[in-house]
């Protein structure tokens, strides 16, 4: 099976396209000069797999099969042409205007594929496999907290139109005594009464199962993309944001060439929008708009307490710029950070003997961060190696030698 992909088959060039779905692929060949040969629809099995492969196979040598959807619906053929020795090649979506012109169908969208491949215009390498489980995760954790608060939504709406009795006991509680107090209640009363209690009781004890759940799926994350310390450990990047820009990266992030196409994919990128002497760029509404999001936590995050954003912010507010226009700058500033972290190894100063240097003294991390006028989740952070701040680790552990 490995012969009818790779390079050392004999026959003519040509090339593969294909159009995923849940249960079947269709799959189209063209010529080197654009000919359509042939095409066939497969099940999404791993027989379904191999006969696709071999159905390209038989029409010449195949350089490149480009794949719609190399990460959710193709992934299982993408896995089975690359371990046969295939050159995929991950193609978007046919642009609305050539959809309106030649309509849509699966052959249609295979044989666009086949083009794709053929032209260059699809030439990034697909995501590999090893951000499946991380994807998974943050997925999980994610639907969590939207399901938590579509619980405490409920609550609220409850409350407001409950019994005076129970608006006026419950109402005024915010946020975790309210949640406690409710998932505590044991309903009782008239049946109208009892009913909303047994709604409040039931939506509280969801709250706090999906705040457990949350916090043991975000545990799990920071463990697997804390694999990465120089994202990890760069300022104001979560688990949940280092998470986001891996899953958008890849875990072969080699296939983004440059930092500029990194940020093209984030959205950060301003798109050239001139035209005669008029030269100028607009903001760019494309890319991964979830890790467009996740840079902009961070930039808010080192707005309100990193040092040097907050000088950088003052000094471009005294240029007059506004607000947007700096966190514009800060996200694409920050992506080149970002960059580095994701394509290079980046040494964290070591910070193995900060934790067992502090608990042979019998210091606190309370009584650390006090000294420092900083909170101990900060201290315990950086003793984990996942929060990097070179100046307060230098300045920790050489209290911690003189203490």
């Amino acid at each position: 099976m490995t012969a009818a992909v790779t390079a050392d088959t004999v026959g003519p060039d040509v090339f593969g396209g294909v159009d995923s779905h849940a249960d079947t692929l269709h799959v189209a060949v063209i010529s080197d000069n654009g000919g359509h040969l042939a095409d066939a629809e497969f099940t999404t099995t791993a027989a379904g797999y191999a006969a696709a492969l071999a159905f390209l196979g038989a029409h010449g040598r195949v350089i490149a099969i480009g794949v719609e959807g190399t990460s959710s619906y193709g992934a299982g053929f993408t896995r089975a042409a690359r371990s046969a020795g295939g050159h995929v090649v991950e193609v978007n979506r046919p642009d609305r205007a050539e959809r309106r012109r030649i309509g849509k169908s699966d052959p249609i969208d295979a044989y666009a594929a086949a083009r794709a491949a053929l032209s260059g215009r699809a030439s990034s390498a697909p995501k590999d496999e090893t951000v499946t489980g991380i994807r998974a995760l943050h997925n999980a954790a994610r639907s969590a907290v939207k399901a938590r608060t579509a619980a405490l939504n409920q609550i609220g709406h409850i409350l407001i139109g409950a019994p005076e009795a129970i608006r006026a006991k419950y109402g005024p509680l915010k946020g975790t005594a309210r949640t406690d107090a409710l998932a505590r209640l044991r309903p009782s009363g008239d049946p109208v009464h009892t009913a909303v209690l047994t709604a409040l009781k039931s939506l509280a004890r969801r709250v706090k199962e999906l705040t457990a759940e949350h916090t043991a799926l975000t545990k799990a994350l920071d463990t697997d993309v804390t694999a990465h310390p120089g994202l990890r450990a760069a300022y104001g990047v979560g688990p949940d944001t280092a998470a986001q820009l891996l899953i958008t990266a890849g875990g072969n992030p080699e296939r983004m060439r440059t930092e500029a196409s990194f940020a093209a994919l984030c959205g950060v990128a301003p798109v050239p929008a001139s035209s005669g002497r008029t030269n100028r760029h607009r903001l760019s509404r494309g890319g991964d708009r979830a890790a467009n999001a996740a840079l902009y936590r961070i930039a808010l995050v080192r707005m309100s307490s990193d040092p040097r954003t907050r000088d950088y912010v003052t000094r471009q507010t005294a240029a007059g710029r506004t607000k947007k226009e700096i966190i514009r700058l800060l996200k694409r500033a920050i992506t080149r950070e970002m960059f580095r972290c994701l394509t290079t190894t980046v040494t964290v100063p070591g910070i193995a003997d900060l934790r067992p240097l502090r608990q042979s003294k019998n210091i606190t991390l309370t009584a650390v961060a006090d000294h420092f006028g900083v909170w101990p989740a900060l201290i315990s952070t950086l003793e984990r190696g996942i929060r990097r701040d070179d100046a307060l680790t230098h300045a920790y552990r050489d209290w911690l030698q003189a203490a």
